[in-house]
């Protein structure tokens, strides 16, 4: 076989990196349903590669093969495009990657690349970690990140438990996070990124982005934000100028449950105080390629062809949702029985304000139905019970259509009590810090109708007037050594 060259492989590279580079800049000025729905898949690799396959093939393969030696040397110095092992790359991944950048940058001249991850909590990892590596200069120095307090519970302990306290990485904490003050106090020469969930989960903690993003400009740090509750259907940090954006792909946008997924989204060039060209050029190509290549937390193929399905209908389940967490947050809030709403939508929230100027349903100007900017507040919200935690059980014990899980974002509307869940291991303390009291549930609200969801809370919230609830719930034991026998009462 004759030998091809390493220079025919990047010429044939150039050109096809040079063709999607223009159909990408073709998709990005469709609208945001469209990018949705087609992402970067194009009908020209349908044909020419795909047997004219109108959605996006699953590549369920580990690695790829190549035509000679040439092209693999070429390829495993990265030096042209390159799916070589899916623990890397994969191209069911990258269309995934694809779609995100592109909905993360929507109405923007942002140019930003993804990595796709296993889950949130990897993508969280992926995130922050390149930033806290020692000092070249002087190794012994003290590094630092500022972070708020109103996070996950997940996000909480891997700052406190896994960099603070194993790595002795200070996370510097922000309590007040719409005090911009109290983020500036907290930065100093040895901070390597500001850190914020917004709306936070399942507090509703919101502060002024811009103010936050000034201050990575004003100490050249970068600007990590968890959007997860609010997907690129209502805000989209990086267009305000923010460095990289979080998704727990689990949730929201991969709606239906059926599987578990991170992404990373991350602006070209973006602002670090720490001497790496790479990666501050391409954020998520550095860490697809190195760390991530290294500690192996990328997504699989399936789980990325499940998300992207899901993706397709973005917009218009969180403008649903939306509408209807807003109707249930209003009949909470006058019930007898609960002693508080936090839901950014009601105007009694005191961080409405705040939170409306940031989170609007994407493209509404656009939509026939509206015609105009309107403000949307996604899925997400929580209520306190009167009559303290064991009160709070009782309710939460009664429901009957509303699921009892740690999850959200699901098609189903789904609760849990986050002091005895989500919350539980970062302990009384931490439990304060972020504002998460014992008779609080949290609501995440699905696309059923929302007087159906109303109806159900209204007879959980009945059993705190002494009316008995009856539970139709199996129980189950162990039988067996693969399986799980149900029994009933």
């Amino acid at each position: 076989m004759n030998s091809k060259g390493i220079n025919h492989y990047l010429e044939a590279a150039k050109r096809s990196a040079e063709w999607h580079q223009n159909h990408i800049k073709q998709m990005k000025k469709c609208r945001f349903d469209t990018i949705s729905v087609h992402g970067i898949y194009s009908m020209q690799e349908a044909l020419d590669f795909n047997q004219g396959s109108i959605i996006e093939p699953v590549y369920m393969s580990t690695s790829q093969s190549y035509r000679d030696s040439d092209e693999m040397e070429a390829a495993l110095s990265y030096q042209i495009p390159t799916w070589c092992y899916s623990r890397i790359a994969n191209p069911t991944i990258y269309y995934l990657e694809g779609v995100l950048a592109l909905l993360e940058s929507y109405g923007s001249d942002v140019e930003a690349s993804c990595v796709a991850t296993a889950s949130g909590m990897a993508a969280i990892q992926t995130a922050v970690d390149p930033f806290l590596l020692p000092d070249t200069r002087d190794p012994s120095k003290p590094i630092n990140f500022v972070a708020t307090t109103k996070l996950y519970g997940g996000t909480f302990q891997q700052f406190a438990i896994r960099k603070d306290q194993e790595r002795h990485i200070e996370w510097r904490k922000v309590v007040n996070s719409n005090e911009i003050d109290e983020w500036e106090s907290k930065i100093d020469e040895n901070t390597r990124f500001l850190y914020g969930e917004m709306p936070s989960n399942p507090g509703q903690a919101f502060f002024d982005l811009q103010k936050v993003i000034n201050l990575g400009e004003k100490y050249g740090i970068p600007v990590i934000i968890d959007s997860t509750v609010a997907t690129p259907a209502l805000m989209r940090p990086l267009a305000m100028g923010a460095d990289i954006v979080v998704q727990s792909v689990s949730k929201t946008l991969f709606t239906s449950g059926f599987g578990i997924a991170g992404a990373v989204i991350a602006r070209k060039n973006l602002r670090s105080n720490i001497d790496n060209p790479d990666m501050k050029a391409d954020f998520c190509w550095y860490a697809k390629t190195l760390p991530n290549r290294d500690n192996g937390p990328n997504l699989s193929p399936m789980n990325s062809i499940l998300a992207l399905n899901d993706i397709r209908t973005l917009r218009t389940r969180v403008d649903v949702q939306s509408r209807s967490t807003m109707t249930i947050a209003k009949y909470l809030s006058q019930h007898k029985h609960v002693e508080q709403v936090d839901y950014l939508g009601l105007e009694s929230h005191p961080l409405h304000d705040i939170a409306s100027k940031y989170l609007w349903l994407v493209d509404s100007e656009h939509d026939e139905q509206y015609q105009k900017r309107v403000n949307r507040f996604g899925h997400l919200m929580s209520f306190n019970i009167k009559g303290g935690a064991s009160a709070t059980r009782n309710v939460f014990d009664g429901l009957q259509r509303i699921w009892r899980a740690t999850d959200l974002g699901r098609i189903k509307s789904v609760a849990t009590i986050p002091a005895i869940s989500t919350h539980s291991q970062q302990g009384e303390e931490g439990r304060k810090l972020a504002q998460i009291p014992p008779n609080l549930i949290r609501l995440c609200v699905g696309a059923e109708h929302p007087d159906d969801i109303i109806a159900d809370l209204d007879q959980a919230l009945s059993v705190l007037d002494g009316k008995k609830i009856i539970n139709t719930a199996p129980e189950y034991s162990a039988g067996g050594s693969s399986s799980a026998t149900l029994r009933r009462k």
